[in-house]
């Protein structure tokens, strides 16, 4: 039995998923959250899988999945959301999630999605992976990468500084916190040594951030 928790913020939508859960053989739905605090009061070691959201109202669900599996590494993470962008895709994957799929999948394919990270596989839609395929061809080309002082969550975020993002937009952008991406800028300009989000976009300009 595959023992699952469904975490979304749109009652509709989660508890028509949860009906769906219910009506196949072998999966049990054993709880519900609407918000990070809820996911985190019932997602304990007996849970298998979790269905996750994305936007949980003021919460991440890229940070409630690196949450939980941090704590429960044998956790299997399935994201159901709308967003198909590469970000919050790359944002799930490197957070912990195992499968990604849109909420217009079909009931076999949330089925089909269910059941192969239970079984430890990972699992895009087909649209997600089309696009993340090319993604990773694009990605062969790149010979160097600026600041390697930097981690790749920090330079996804001094890139978008570059570009003249502000803070709300670029949490919105990489599905994160206002308060994680200030942690993050802070820490881009210690890393760099500059003195301000000003003198961190001339450096990273520089060299070749910042550009569509």
């Amino acid at each position: 039995m595959i023992r699952v928790v469904v975490v979304d913020d749109h009652p509709v939508f989660r508890l028509g998923m949860v009906a769906l859960l219910d009506s196949l053989g072998g999966i049990e739905v054993v709880g519900q959250a609407a918000s990070a605090g809820e996911a985190h009061e019932v997602v304990d070691e007996s849970v298998d899988v979790v269905l996750m959201d994305l936007h949980l109202g003021a919460d991440s669900g890229v940070e409630v999945t690196r949450d939980l599996v941090r704590r429960l590494p044998e956790l299997r993470v399935l994201v159901i959301t709308m967003r198909e962008d590469d970000e919050s895709v790359v944002a799930s994957v490197r957070a912990g999630a195992r499968g990604y799929l849109l909420k217009g999948a079909s009931p076999d394919e949330v089925e089909r999605g269910v059941r192969a990270v239970a079984n430890g596989e990972m699992i895009l839609g087909p649209q997600v992976a089309a696009r993340a395929m090319a993604t990773l061809t694009a990605g062969r080309t790149a010979v160097r990468v600026p600041f390697p002082e930097l981690s790749d969550r920090e330079r996804e975020v001094l890139d978008l500084v570059a570009r003249g993002f502000d803070n709300t937009q670029i949490s919105r952008r990489l599905v994160l916190s206002p308060k994680t991406v200030r942690n993050h800028v802070s820490n881009v300009l210690t890393k760099l040594a500059v003195p301000d989000r000003a003198a961190a976009i001339i450096r990273a300009r520089d060299e070749g951030l910042g550009h569509d």
